[in-house]
């Protein structure tokens, strides 16, 4: 009985400091324009150069293991 109260009060606990955080993200307007994130991500890659060091390193088929010594 008294495991079953604990994990009652641990429960009740955990979804009160969910909705605390929650009230606390709407708050200081983190929750403002999620989708803009998405968009970060998206164009920050499309930004960033190619690496070519790779492509010199490899032997012309792409596998580095298969090199004769």
């Amino acid at each position: 009985m008294e495991l079953t109260l604990l994990a009652m009060v641990a429960s009740l606990m955990m979804g009160l400091g969910a909705a605390c955080l929650f009230i606390f993200a709407v708050r200081k307007n983190w929750l403002h324009d999620i989708e803009d994130a998405k968009y970060h991500v998206f164009w920050s890659d499309l930004e960033r150069p190619a690496d070519s060091s790779k492509e010199k390193a490899s032997d012309g088929n792409g596998d580095k293991s298969s090199r004769k010594n």
